[in-house]
């Protein structure tokens, strides 16, 4: 009984073994170089987040067999993250692994504060480990972790560029404006009354001037959908009834509860339904809100036709599309 007491209160070490890197410099010295290659890799990593972040565009697209067609900027973002958060972590882990020191040491736990003596002696151990840790002698690891360390501090200051400038009144603006066209999307074809019957629905965009690309941005704001239906059907008053055109209606396609896309329409019914939250609009009085919890009717544009005979916007929204924003929160 008294044997096995004194092995619970004391059982002792194994017998240390050593790694390759302690007893062989050719392995410490491979060892070191794997290190900073991983570093290395990181600061690379870094550089690709950076310049995607900063170079790309938001509508540059590569193919990939796997994920097919997908924006080169979140993938170089992406990427780029993750290369630099794993490499430097598996760096630090392996020079922990191979290179620091490797030896158990037991430290006696005292009550509060330490005798001077003790406190002396923890800031030399601390001394002692940093320089054992063999920064001062391995100055291809100091460097290429510095170089990860440093670059990596650039990727919140960079990203933290999103908050700033503010947008001014971007967010109530659109696309739209007197005169221009509504064409298909896709096809980009312009529209006239006849190419829509009864009870059919189109999503449009704004036509593009020559010369101009559409961009992403853009398209979340400007996306429209033409509904016609029997102009004795509509219970509007005379301004907003003014702004169809032979029973032809248009409205914002981005829902004004979160800001998804609107693309369920009950020919039925004539309602518009979010698919997101389930908030329901009804054509037939300017996309009120029937159900869901949307605040506000789905924004209507005005219509006309040109010269020509094509459909065309008879003035910009009247109001902000989509979600409610900081400034406009109603």
């Amino acid at each position: 009984m008294t044997n096995e007491i004194e092995l619970i209160k004391d059982p002792g070490l194994p017998a240390h073994v050593h790694r390759r890197a302690d007893t062989d410099p050719k392995a410490a010295a491979r060892a070191e170089r794997q290190v900073a290659i991983l570093f290395g890799l990181s600061a690379l990593g870094t550089l690709i987040l950076i310049y995607s972040f900063v170079f790309i565009k938001d509508d540059v697209f590569i193919f990939i067999p796997v994920l097919g067609s997908t924006n080169l900027h979140q993938i170089g973002l992406g990427m780029g993250m993750a290369i630099a958060l794993f490499c430097i972590g598996a760096g630090l882990i392996h020079w922990a692994k191979t290179l620091m020191p490797d030896e158990e040491v037991i430290a006696q736990r005292h009550e509060f504060r330490s005798e001077d003596e003790d406190r002396e002696n923890f800031v030399a151990t601390v001394k002692e480990g940093a320089a054992a840790a063999g920064l001062g002698r391995r100055p291809l690891i100091k460097r290429t972790l510095g170089a990860a360390l440093g670059l990596s501090a650039l990727t919140p200051v960079l990203l933290l560029r999103d908050l700033g400038p503010l947008p001014g009144n971007e967010q109530s603006k659109t696309s739209w404006k007197k005169g221009t066209r509504l064409v298909t999307d896709p096809g980009d074809r312009p529209i006239r009354p006849e190419d829509l019957e009864v009870g059919s629905v189109a999503q449009t965009l704004p036509e593009l001037t020559p010369g101009k690309e559409r961009h992403l941005d853009e398209i979340a704001k400007d996306a429209v959908l033409l509904i016609r239906l029997r102009p004795e059907e509509f219970n509007l008053d005379a301004e907003r009834l003014s702004w169809t055109y032979e029973g032809i209606i248009a409205f914002s396609k981005i829902c004004s509860h979160m800001g998804c896309a609107v693309a369920l329409y009950e020919q039925q019914t004539k309602h518009l339904l979010c698919p997101c939250h389930q908030s329901t609009f009804d054509v037939t009085r300017a996309a009120k809100v029937i159900f869901g919890p949307a605040a506000r009717p789905l924004p209507q544009l005005n219509i006309t036709v040109d010269e020509e005979g094509y459909l065309v916007a008879g003035a910009p929204f009247n109001e902000p599309v989509g979600p409610s924003f900081w400034g406009r929160l109603s």
